[in-house]
């Protein structure tokens, strides 16, 4: 318990940070008009792209005994992975809205 307080006390500028980031994006997503949906879900498959392959470098170069970052590692490649597969699905269906139908 105390290994957790003292990262927390030591890095908690960066707590903050993802704290206040969070809430921005929340924001900023909430303001997107419906019709640029599928152009901004190309561009975050393209960032969760990038998300998943850092994951995968973390966690190739972390030390095998740190469990923490492993754990962090899998979770971020596994998110990153399900953003991909669910962008993807949306903008399949987004698009088959303009097909032709027969």
């Amino acid at each position: 318990m105390n290994e957790i307080l003292e990262f927390i006390s030591s890095n908690l500028q960066m707590i903050y940070i993802i704290i206040l980031s969070v809430f921005v994006g929340i924001e900023v997503i909430k303001s997107i008009p419906a019709v640029l949906h599928t152009p901004l879900m190309s561009g975050a498959n393209a960032l969760s792209g990038v998300v998943i392959i850092g994951a995968i470098l973390v966690m190739l170069h972390s030390d095998p005994s740190n469990y923490v970052s492993l754990v962090l590692g899998f979770v971020a490649v596994v998110l990153g992975i399900l953003n991909v597969v669910g962008g993807f699905t949306v903008t399949n269906r987004m698009l088959d809205m303009f097909k032709k139908k027969k």
